[in-house]
């Protein structure tokens, strides 16, 4: 396996140097870059984007209007192998078609910055090229409209006082979020998409994306003196006039289903940050109530009339930054406890609790040079309808969610705008147990992959 990785990562880093090579300076400069005139390491710990630095954070916050308007365009591409340990599942069917395969994973354009003094925004239009196979046995694509965030922002600023008020509307609970802690901007920031490789099978309803692009999320929020900052968003349905955040996903699509929610939900973040010298800490707590109707298996419709899907998310989370040229360190934890309350009892036989934990730590060396290691745990109560054993991959003897995961990285940044990496997911449990978990003596090991890519932003 070590020499076909090699291999591979060789061809990617041909192609992507290759590409570098024909793009001038202004073309290889994301679109924020060009509008502050500040090179990526302003914004993103040891340039590695998305991680976002103290200067980021209040560029975020001040709703991408800082600097001068200019070309709002960007782009990035993501190309990528995954080998899996073990690709079988108990009828020795293939269970990711592309496994072992270099593959053009995804693609996306940006469209983002500033409008007017106080009116910036954020949207990102992803095009996955492998996103389900058709009838005919042939892959299709699929566009999303992935992740926005339009703000309306004030800033009073004198001698004593450093006010951020806002408005935002995004559509991802925790795209709109300025630490890299939340889910929709954590890590991993490049992640294999080759089956489930690579991503815990069962996890809270704030980390697994069950909202992300299927929602839309009004929120108010106040940063006072670069050190407490509270958010409280109502997230309702993507549709109708709202349709816009969501679009990719459709009512009765049964590959591309649009989430219904019972109402709002609503969403309440608090920080508490510090800045000194190179150092830089935070404590947050955040929550989530939403109610989701089931969708029906044959035909991916909201069932309004068997009752709904509880969620209560409450989680706390934290981050210490180090960022003095030429090192830049962070560490991460977040942890999320779920209680799940099932009036349909089709999903649940009973009211269910999930705790959620991980722990993330990064190094980056002269904005080139990075490495990192993460650690994730999901553990709940035992369920033999939500996690019932059939038999298959998937599935758990032992009716439990319990998973850990071990993922290091190391990752090379030959340039400000490419990231090449190689990550190892490494499973020391998996639904339960260790060894044997689906009673077909699949181990926890079998899930284990290596995930080599190359990411190219424009």
């Amino acid at each position: 396996m070590k020499s076909i990785i090699v291999s591979r990562l060789i061809s990617i880093t041909g192609l992507v140097c290759s590409i570098t090579l024909n793009c001038n300076t202004a073309q290889a400069l994301p679109t924020f870059a060009r509008q502050t005139g500040q090179s990526c390491i302003a914004c993103h710990a040891g340039g590695q984007f998305p991680e976002l630095t103290p200067y980021g954070r209040i560029f975020k916050l001040t709703g991408y209007t800082m600097g001068s308007r200019t070309n709002p365009f960007a782009a990035m591409v993501v190309t990528d192998v995954t080998k899996a340990a073990n690709n079988m599942d108990p009828n020795a069917n293939k269970i990711a078609p592309l496994n072992n395969q270099v593959i053009f994973d995804f693609a996306s354009v940006f469209v983002a910055g500033k409008i007017n003094e106080n009116l910036g925004g954020f949207s990102q239009f992803t095009y996955s090229a492998h996103n389900y196979i058709d009838d005919s046995g042939n892959w299709q694509g699929h566009v999303t409209s992935d992740n926005f965030d339009l703000r309306f922002v004030q800033r009073d600023m004198d001698l004593n006082k450093d006010l951020i008020t806002g408005l935002t509307l995004h559509n991802n609970p925790g795209v709109q979020d300025v630490w890299n802690t939340t889910p929709a901007w954590g890590y991993p920031y490049v992640s294999t998409t080759t089956g489930a490789f690579g991503s815990m099978p069962i996890d809270v309803i704030l980390n697994n994306g069950t909202l992300a692009s299927q929602v839309a999320g009004l929120g108010a929020y106040a940063m006072y003196n670069k050190t407490i900052y509270i958010e409280l968003t109502e997230y309702t349905t993507a549709n109708r006039g709202l349709k816009f955040l969501s679009g990719g996903y459709r009512t009765g699509d049964t590959n591309n289903p649009l989430t219904y929610t019972q109402g709002t939900s609503p969403y309440l973040r608090l920080t508490l940050s510090h800045e000194w010298n190179a150092h830089n800490i935070m404590f947050g707590l955040f929550g989530l109530n939403t109610s989701i109707y089931p969708l029906d298996p044959n035909t991916a419709l909201p069932q309004y009339n068997i009752g709904v899907l509880h969620y209560q998310d409450r989680g706390i989370d934290a981050q210490y930054q180090y960022l003095l040229e030429p090192h830049a360190f962070t560490a991460q934890l977040r942890a999320t406890q779920e209680n799940i309350h099932d009036d349909t009892q089709q999903n649940y036989l009973a009211s269910a609790r999930l705790n959620s934990y991980t722990v993330k730590a990064s190094y980056v060396y002269n904005a080139t040079y990075g490495m990192s290691l993460s650690f994730k745990s999901v553990k709940g109560s035992p369920d033999s309808q939500a996690y019932a054993s059939d038999g298959t991959y998937a599935s758990g003897l032992g009716n439990s969610p319990n998973s850990i995961l071990l993922t290091p990285e190391i990752f090379w940044m030959p340039v400000q705008n490419i990231r090449i990496g190689l990550q190892y997911n490494n499973f020391k449990q998996y639904l339960g147990a260790s060894s044997n978990y689906d009673g077909n003596q699949r181990n926890a090991s079998d899930n284990n992959s290596a995930f080599v890519y190359a990411w190219l932003a424009f």
